[in-house]
């Protein structure tokens, strides 16, 4: 008997920050892999009943829950009410970010303290709630979504930098503890992508566009649909020995050191 490894029929993944942007496609990948999906959003109850009927408007089926990933009693009454409204989580993709580009010098702390808050102890507190299911049943993927980041520096980022470096190291030390109770937590780490945020500098001449096209081996931004073969990757068995690795599509920037300005 042949078994698809990569067919989530009959699971539920969880997925914060899925309204919208890369959390949106990697959704869009598991749902078409078969799971069923859980979405979260934190600022719009609009936008959020925008992207459940987006999904299913592709035959997925998607639910909404609108809370803060940051707010442990949120999670804690969410996480509640999806399990007994959607059912068990099987699958968890911690996605929800911020980021902030401000120089460190000039950086309010507050807002410092903020990006951590969101992309390091979000992942954090949801993970601590959604895991306690999976031990007891002893299976479980977590994804959590990291960054070039989590290796790399560049000007205006360093909040997001040292939390998604964070996040890394907290992908290790989850997949360190809960290995044993067959749980798998690894990351993604995605490149620079063409979404709407980047859209203004995507611009055939705009030095940034100039520079990642140049500096990616692939010569191109990612499409975010580049993204859903990982994270279904990751959300299968067919990744049931992989533990605590991060997964970066980033085209090929951090295989290499760069090419000279004048080398085509």
């Amino acid at each position: 008997m042949s078994i698809n490894l990569f067919d989530l029929t009959g699971k539920i993944a969880l997925i914060t920050g899925g309204t919208h942007g890369l959390g949106m496609a990697m959704a869009m990948g598991l749902g078409n892999a078969g799971a069923t999906l859980v979405i979260n959003g934190a600022s719009s109850e609009e936008k959020l009943n925008n992207a459940v009927n987006y999904y299913k408007s592709f035959g997925i089926n998607a639910y909404g829950y609108l809370f803060d990933v940051t707010n442990e009693t949120q999670v804690i009454e969410n996480i509640t009410k999806i399990e007994r409204e959607v059912g068990n989580i099987d699958i968890l993709v911690n996605n929800a970010g911020i980021i902030k580009r401000t120089p460190l010098e000039e950086m309010e702390v507050t807002d410092f303290e903020q990006v951590l808050k969101v992309d390091l102890v979000g992942p954090f507190i949801i993970s601590k709630h959604v895991v306690k299911g999976m031990i007891s049943r002893r299976q479980g993927k977590i994804i959590n979504i990291c960054s070039m980041m989590s290796e790399l520096g560049r000007n205006t980022v360093g909040a997001y930098a040292a939390a998604k470096g964070g996040l890394k190291m907290l992908t290790k030390n989850m997949a360190t503890e809960w290995a044993k109770y067959n749980i798998q937590t690894n990351g993604i780490g995605p490149g620079y992508f063409a979404t709407s945020q980047t859209a203004p500098i995507r611009v055939e001449g705009h030095p940034f566009n100039d520079f990642i096209v140049g500096r990616t081996p692939a010569g191109r931004w990612g499409d975010p649909n580049d993204l859903q073969g990982a994270v279904i990757f990751l959300s299968s068995k067919a990744s049931d020995f992989v533990n605590g690795q991060i997964l970066y599509v980033d085209g090929g920037i951090l295989a290499t050191i760069g090419k000279p300005l004048n080398e085509k």
